[in-house]
């Protein structure tokens, strides 16, 4: 069962989200010719103060 993490910053909308793991799952059964039922993909969405950058965070940067 190929599990699929993707770590980004917060403040894509549900859409996008949504996009994401539908393009996530499709490369994995395209790349691993994995069956899609057997595919997880998990977001893990952080603050952009939890967010480094070259010693500053992502929130300070404008990012």
């Amino acid at each position: 069962m190929p599990i699929v993490q993707v770590n980004m910053m917060e403040g894509r909308t549900d859409e996008q989200k949504e996009a994401l793991i539908r393009e996530v799952t499709d490369a994995v059964i395209r790349s691993l010719d994995a069956p899609e039922q057997s595919i997880r993909v998990m977001i893990n969405e952080m603050p952009k103060q939890h967010f480094g950058i070259a010693g500053n965070s992502a929130k300070k940067l404008g990012k």
